[in-house]
């Protein structure tokens, strides 16, 4: 058996009321100021308020920083180290959905690995030295998994595209992953997120780097969220509760095996359009299944039965459809656009082109060429 490394947080706490333990720890470490790295929409609806209430209990210094925008930007980045470099804290806490905690882990670097300030050096595997500044992660959106991930990804606004970052030293020392927090998500966003942690357990799945280890994580990941996310998306807590877990094992796994096209491509979406990611990556994920079909063995049998399909004398090519078929049924069931009406004919060199160069691209298990990623993305125009 090959050498396989797995990375994870320290320590995650999971289940309703988890936050209450923040204030316990910052204080068994002897920190002074919490740099909170969150957005804007989560400060003015008051979430982000549910865990600095408990830091003003307590007694506990803290500076909000929210100048962070979905798909964030080297902008956000660099104004962030700014602000904290200014505000005298010495850890941080991220509340927030993948924007926010992939904007605090390039802060973090930053702070301690300077010299990747003009953060365009931090995408691949940067060779950083030193550990991010200590930080609290907790997640608001059933779906990223970034509080548990070695990864965040970044947008060039000036190059249109955007960047994937993948480095051990950026894992958030602490994952709160408490229900509560995520239960104010409108149903769009709880479909979208859902669904791009459906995305990461399949591609994780299928991955060129998949082994047992992350295969029996992200299989589990796939139950639970074919199971809730419709219940999550109707806010039904235990269907809330059931995502914010699947999503946290999912994100355990892909983490360290990596992912696929649906996300290189779901990226460039992002980066062009603006597109949501969850709703990126959903439209294109039963189209990369059936494109990546052929390379899979039989891991689409486990993942329709995962999806609660009996897959009783069906040959491989039945198994196959219908895995593909329960994907995309969940998509529709939890309202999901099929296609993209801003894409355009002429875009088309310019995606394939990015999509390929995307540090996602190379876990996929078929190898995609330009030419492949235009049909795909023609798919969803």
């Amino acid at each position: 058996m090959a050498v396989n490394r797995f990375v994870l947080n320290g320590i995650s706490y999971h289940g309703k009321g988890a936050i209450q333990e923040i204030p316990g720890l910052v204080a068994a470490k002897g920190f002074k100021k919490a740099f909170i790295a969150s957005d804007p929409d989560l400060v003015k609806f008051g979430i982000t308020k549910k865990v600095t209430d408990l830091l003003d209990q307590n007694g506990m210094a803290y500076e909000v920083y929210d100048h962070i925008k979905p798909n964030p930007t080297i902008e956000n980045v660099t104004e962030g180290v700014e602000a904290y470099k200014k505000s005298g804290a010495d850890y941080m806490i991220a509340i927030g959905g993948g924007s926010s905690m992939d904007t605090g882990k390039a802060i973090g670097i930053i702070i301690n690995n300077p010299e990747f300030a003009d953060v365009r050096s931090l995408e691949g595997v940067a060779p950083t030295k030193n550990r991010t500044v200590f930080t609290i992660a907790v997640p608001t959106t059933a779906g990223t998994a970034a509080e548990a991930t070695i990864n965040y990804v970044i947008t060039d606004v000036e190059k249109k595209r955007k960047f994937v970052c993948v480095d051990i030293n950026d894992i958030p020392d602490i994952a709160i992953v408490d229900p509560d927090m995520m239960s104010t998500m409108p149903r769009g966003l709880t479909a979208a997120t859902g669904m791009d942690a459906l995305t990461h357990a399949i591609e994780g799945y299928t991955t060129a780097a998949a082994w047992e280890l992350a295969d029996c994580l992200n299989l589990e990941a796939i139950k639970l969220i074919a199971a809730n996310l419709r219940k999550a998306v109707e806010n039904d807590p235990e269907g809330r509760e059931a995502m914010a877990l699947g999503q946290f094992v999912t994100g355990m796994a892909f983490s360290n095996v990596g992912l696929g096209i649906a996300h290189s491509m779901a990226h460039t979406l992002g980066a062009v359009y603006d597109t949501p990611h969850g709703v990126a990556c959903a439209m294109m994920l039963p189209i990369i299944m059936e494109y990546n079909q052929e390379a899979t063995g039989d891991k689409f049998k486990h993942i329709a039965e995962a999806m609660g399909v009996d897959t009783a004398g069906m040959d491989q090519a039945a198994y196959r459809k219908a895995a593909i078929d329960a994907v995309r049924q969940l998509s529709v069931d939890v309202g999901i656009p099929t296609k993209l009406e801003a894409m355009k004919e002429e875009d088309l060199e310019f995606l394939a082109q990015s999509a390929a160069a995307d540090a996602c691209a190379p876990g996929n298990p078929k190898v995609a060429s330009v030419e492949d990623f235009k049909e795909l993305f023609r798919k969803v125009m």
